[in-house]
């Protein structure tokens, strides 16, 4: 029997090379290159593909497709609203992390009103049986819930025209296998085209199809790149296997906001949503009203896409015993830091060269944007005077390089929520000042880093 010709097929472009080499030809990407089998046939392909008519653009009719929720609030809100007949959402997350119960607890709920098929390649029948026996499913949703455990693509499509559902799930993609190519599941050639096949009939039927990935060690999706781009939506199911707790956040999203966050607590019966996730992210003493103030401990108020949430930030300074004093930062940006430090010194006259300074965002959280910075270095300098803030005391702004304090988007919707949950003085940019009272909350409004330090001296003196 003749040895099968092997290729090499870039993860991140999907481009072939005969043979290995460390850099791809094509996308100049170093170490991406992935051994594949070479198919001999390729006309096979050409029977597959439906010619589509040319047509101007003003002949195509936009339609307004309505979103169906999928039974889990926090998932719809993720998505943008709900589902969308023939959209191809991914989702990627850790083993073991629960994707597998999230789309099951989906897939139960919305079999009560539409024709669902849930697809499994990973577990048997009796598995998922298991499963949905822990999660407490009715025995009218076990009924009509259809479950197909298979890996052939030709013979899930067969099912797919047969049973013409209107939410699929594929659980997953990587187990997935084309008769027409001759690498095992999991390869290159076979995700690629799997999810192509399976994108093309989501989008001529109008079902919508859910697909789940595996990730690599690094936590990104496996397979190659161009999967993200195939489907209209990426989300990543992130959470400790020691927490309760699991967040699922939009990367991409064609049909709605990325950078969404839901949140859930994982229980024993399933996942439930969590309708105030701000609860997670402050300690005993960082919420409003409650326990003792600490030095070094400032809240936020950061928006993950739609949402404001608030968030703790902690920091710690203390004399530094090496030559080079450590600069550490968890869920917030290590080079940003060090530009604030520099900042504090050059316009507040406070100074931490010879200090270890540690920031940390606390729950696990993490905070990309910049509106973060006026909370880092009031809980920096709370730390620095071992002075607690004053209590009830939230805050958020940009700081830049003059010192100024720069107004973060959406401080209405900020100011609140901080309202909502308690708190009473608001230490905001004078931009973001609102144009009527919120009750309740007091508000400091500052242009410049220094105003900010003279309101907090001036707490601490009344205190």
């Amino acid at each position: 029997m003749a040895r099968a010709k092997s290729i090499y097929v870039c993860t991140e472009c999907g481009g072939s090379s005969p043979k290995w080499q460390g850099q791809c030809p094509h996308c100049q990407r170093w170490n991406t290159l992935v051994e594949s089998v070479a198919e001999s046939s390729p006309a096979r392909y050409q029977a597959l593909a439906k010619s589509a008519p040319v047509q101007p653009l003003a002949a195509v009719q936009a339609l307004e497709v309505p979103r169906f929720g999928s039974g889990l609030d926090e998932f719809d809100r993720v998505l943008g609203g709900g589902l969308v007949p023939g959209a191809v959402v991914l989702l990627g997350g850790d083993p073991g992390i629960g994707k597998s119960t999230l789309l099951l607890q989906v897939m139960a709920a919305l079999a009560q009103q539409r024709t669902v098929l849930y697809v499994s390649g990973e577990e048997s029948a009796g598995q998922i049986a298991l499963r949905a026996q822990r999660l407490g499913l009715s025995a009218a949703t076990l009924q009509a819930l259809h479950l197909q455990a298979e890996i052939q693509l030709e013979r899930v499509l067969e099912t797919l025209e047969q049973q013409r559902p209107s939410v699929v799930v594929i659980d997953s993609i990587q187990t997935l296998y084309a008769e027409i190519l001759n690498s095992a599941p999991g390869s290159v050639a076979q995700v690629r085209e799997c999810a192509a096949r399976l994108t093309r009939y989501a989008k001529e039927s109008g079902c919508a199809l859910i697909l789940i990935g595996h990730v690599t060690k690094e936590g990104t999706l496996a397979g190659p790149r161009v999967l993200e781009h195939i489907v209209d939506t990426v989300l990543y199911f992130e959470g400790d296997t020691h927490s309760s707790f699991r967040l699922i956040r939009a990367n991409k999203n064609r049909f709605g906001a990325v950078n969404e966050l839901g949140v859930f607590a994982m229980t024993e019966r399933g996942l439930r949503g969590v309708s105030n996730p701000s609860a997670l992210f402050l300690s005993q003493h960082g919420t409003a009203g409650q326990g003792k103030p600490v030095s070094g401990a400032c809240v936020m108020v950061t928006q993950e896409g739609s949402r404001p949430l608030l968030v703790e930030v902690q920091a710690l300074v203390d004399t530094a015993h090496v030559p080079n004093p450590r600069r550490l930062s968890v869920g917030l940006e290590h080079n940003r830091l060090a530009m604030l430090l520099a900042v504090l010194h050059r316009h507040a006259g406070i100074a931490c060269y010879d200090q270890d300074v540690f920031v940390n965002a606390v729950g696990g959280v993490r905070i990309s944007e910049p509106a973060a910075d006026l909370a880092v270095l009031l809980a920096i300098v709370s730390s620095l005077r071992n002075q607690p803030l004053p209590r009830g005391l939230v805050a958020f702004g940009e700081v830049g390089l003059a010192g100024e304090i720069r107004p973060a988007p959406r401080g209405q919707e900020r100011l609140k929520e901080a309202a909502k949950l308690g708190f009473s003085v608001a230490l905001i940019p004078s931009a973001n000042r609102p144009k009527q009272a919120i009750e309740g909350l007091e508000i400091w409004a500052v242009d410049r880093l220094e105003q900010a330090l003279d309101h907090l001296r001036g707490a601490a003196s009344q205190a």
